[in-house]
Formats: C-alpha cells, structure tokens, sequence
C-alpha cells in the first residue's frame, strides 16, 4: 500500500504531537504537512502582547497572559514519552511549557516540516466511489495561493482563540470598557478600577486574583454555587450579569444595581474553522460543540477528518497523544471502524446519557472523569500502551488541592515515584 499523505492544521500542542507520530511511522504515512497560522510554534502557549489583529489583518491567535502559571503540574501534563525538565518546578509559567514545545519540536525534527504564516482557507472532500481524499487550499504570507491533495486531514488548529461574548441585553449601552479575556495580557491597567469579571472557571479566578493584587475592586460574577474557599480581600462574588441598563449600571441576577469601569468576559470560547463546510461534512459546529465526531474525533460520514484536542477539562497533553495515535491506527487498518451508521447511533447515546445526566449542550464536550476510560479504550483498541495510573491519581489530587487552596497550591511540588504513586517534595 502506498504511504499515506496527512495535511496537519497548527503546529501547537496537538499539531506538534500528530507529525511526531506521522513522522515516526515512515512505512505508512509520508511526512506531513503542517499548515501555521503564525511565525511560531507553540499555538496559545506562544505569548504575543499584541491583541486584536496582525498587521496582516488575521486575528491575533493567542490567549496567553503574561504572568500565566500552569493549573497543572507537568508530571500529568507532559507527552507520556517526552518529560519536562525534572528540575523545574512542578506548576510552570507559560514560557517553560512553550520552551518545552521547541525541545519536542527539535527532538522531533518537525519544524522542517512546517510551513509558517500560512492559512488554511479550506478544507473539501473529494469522494470518488468508496475513496475519499482531500483538497486543501492554503495562503502564504505573500498571497500565494496553493491546492493540494491528501489522503487525511488533522485539525489541531485549538479551540481558544474565537471569544465567547453571551448576549447581554443593554450591553452597548456599558460606558466603560469591555473586553474578553483572549484580550487580557496584564493586570497593571486595571489598578483601581472597578471589574466586573463574568465567569469563575480557571481563567476568570485567575483574572480575578491578578486584578485584586494590583488594588483593582473585582466583582466576580458567575452562576455557579457560591466559592467557600479564601479569596484576597479585593474579590466579592456576586450573581450573574442579567442586563446593562440605559444609564450604563450593571444588574444582576438577584436584582440589585452596580457600576463598573470594566465588562471582563472569562466565559470561553466557540469553535470556529473558517476552513470548513459544516454542511458538506454533515457536522454541526455550534453552541461550543462539534457533532456526531466518533470517540470525539472524526464524523462518521468521512472517517479520515479527525479533530484533535477539542474536548475540555482534559490532561491536555496525554489526551492529545492518545486520539493521535488511535487516528493513525485508524488510517494504517490497524483499527477496523464501525459502520457509519454504527457510529452515528454510538454518538447519539452518548450524548444522551449526558443529557439525561444533566449535561448542558455546550458542556457536552466537558470530559472530567470521563477523560481515563475514553484514553483507556482509545489506547486498548489501537494497541499502544495506556495512561499510567499515576496520571489520574495526581490530576485528581491537584484537582482536590486548586478547589480548597485557589491561591497557593501552585506552591506544592510533586514527583512520580512509579506508574501507580506520586509523592509531594520540598
């Protein structure tokens, strides 16, 4: 059988971990095709101070802020064959991780591979009988259009970068600023100010812990069951924002009245592929989900498109390794797919056991504790070795640790002993 040609979107994270396993499998597969968007590895681990847009008029693709700090310490969050450094500290700021995406990148030798400062502008099934391949249309830095042809395709574009702004009605008639916190990059020009910061998952908490100590007045908003842990002294949470009103003041969900120099939305982001025909796909990309993908991959209708990296609340890192090595064990015949109409029903229960569970639709691609049995069972299936125990008992104790220390269990420090125990060090 000939080798296989793969287009890869993004060279970050997910992009970096599918041309490592391409790479390495040289008797099935050609060697890939990385399409980045910017000058630079590392996706929203590659810190830009810019906001808004490049001075070529493509949206700046980071969410990285200045003084970020991992929520997760790198003995859980590094590829399963590829350690951090031992001797750093076991929560990095984001410069050490992006460092550790060029050491990957080096060791690897995929940057060769890379075509930087190239857009995606789409992506088109070709079917011819029972074969489907791919066109992929890109753009280069100079305008230069080019359509090529491949046997599959991987989106690792990410899912961070197209903000999330719910309708809030009466917003435009806010006086202040508003924003969205892929725009954030540092505290200092919010010192005294008075922020409304709406949402209190990790990056709104973050935010709001950042504001407080730069003597900024933060009202954190979120509809979640009251925090009971310490928060500094320049936090007050309070209900959902409901509405602006015409004078400007903010009201909330259990009625009463502020104002506010600053709307700082943390309420996440949307997918978006600008290089995709959902309809011709047969997928509907909306509300925070992609959907039917089998095993949160690939659509059942065309089983050689895989999204790597979409869902949420994951082991990053490991999450990505496993889906990538369970599509190219896909590609190669080493795993024989369902049906498609098999797949399409596998997806519909699914879903519908979340939903009866009580899942809202947009938290449907939320993982959590789901993340071990879907990485066991990707891993069982395509045959490579599964996510050692360790893994989930350290996540789930930091897990434990950020719900009752929010401030300082970025202070501790781990260390793997063997596949099944962790242990904390000095």
């Amino acid at each position: 059988m000939a080798v296989q040609r793969v287009a890869v979107i993004g060279a970050g994270a997910a992009g970096l971990c599918a041309a490592r396993h391409i790479l390495s499998r040289p008797n099935s597969f050609a060697r890939p095709v990385v399409f980045e968007l910017t000058d630079n590895i590392g996706g929203t681990w590659c810190y830009d101070e810019r906001v808004g847009s490049y001075d070529n008029g493509r949206p700046v693709h980071s969410s990285m802020y200045r003084d970020l700090r991992t929520n997760l310490p790198k003995e859980v969050m590094m590829f399963p064959d590829f350690p951090f450094d031992p001797q750093l500290s076991s929560f990095l700021p984001h410069q050490e991780v992006q460092r550790y995406l060029e050491r990957y990148c080096h060791s690897h030798n995929i940057r060769p591979h890379i075509r930087f400062n190239t857009a995606v502008e789409n992506v088109k099934p070709v079917v011819e009988e029972e074969t489907t391949t791919w066109e992929v249309t890109s753009c280069d830095s100079s305008g230069g259009q080019k359509t090529e042809t491949f046997d599959s395709v991987f989106v690792c574009s990410g899912h961070y970068s197209d903000p999330h702004i719910p309708d809030i009605p009466g917003l435009e008639n806010f006086k202040g600023e508003v924003l969205h916190s892929h725009s954030y990059r540092y505290a200092e020009p919010f010192s005294g100010q008075s922020v409304v910061v709406l949402g209190a998952k990790a990056s709104g908490l973050d935010i709001s812990i950042e504001l407080a100590k730069v003597g900024a007045q933060v009202t954190l908003s979120h509809g979640r069951p009251r925090l009971t842990f310490p928060l500094p002294s320049g936090i007050r949470q309070s209900s959902p924002v409901v509405a602006v009103q015409d004078d400007g003041s903010v009201r909330f969900q259990d009625g009463s009245v502020g104002r506010a120099d600053v709307l700082m939305f943390c309420t996440g982001y949307n997918f978006r592929y600008t290089f995709l025909d959902a309809d011709q796909l047969r997928l509907e990309i909306q509300d925070h989900m992609v959907s039917p993908l089998y095993r949160f991959l690939t659509p059942p209708a065309l089983p050689s498109l895989f999204f790597i990296g979409i869902c949420k609340i994951i082991c990053p890192f490991p999450n990505f390794d496993c889906q990538v090595q369970f599509a190219l064990a896909v590609l190669d015949g080493s795993v024989s797919l369902p049906s498609r109409a098999e797949m399409e029903d596998e997806v519909r229960r699914e879903l519908q056991e979340k939903v009866e569970r009580g899942v809202q639709r947009r938290h449907l691609l939320i993982m959590e504790k789901d993340q071990w049995e879907y990485c066991r069972t990707l891993a069982h299936a395509a045959g490579f070795p599964p996510l050692p125990p360790v893994v989930r008992s350290l996540y789930e104790e930091v897990w434990r640790q950020r719900q009752i220390h929010p401030q300082s269990y970025r202070s501790l420090n781990y260390r793997l002993i063997s596949d099944t125990q962790w242990e904390l060090i000095d």
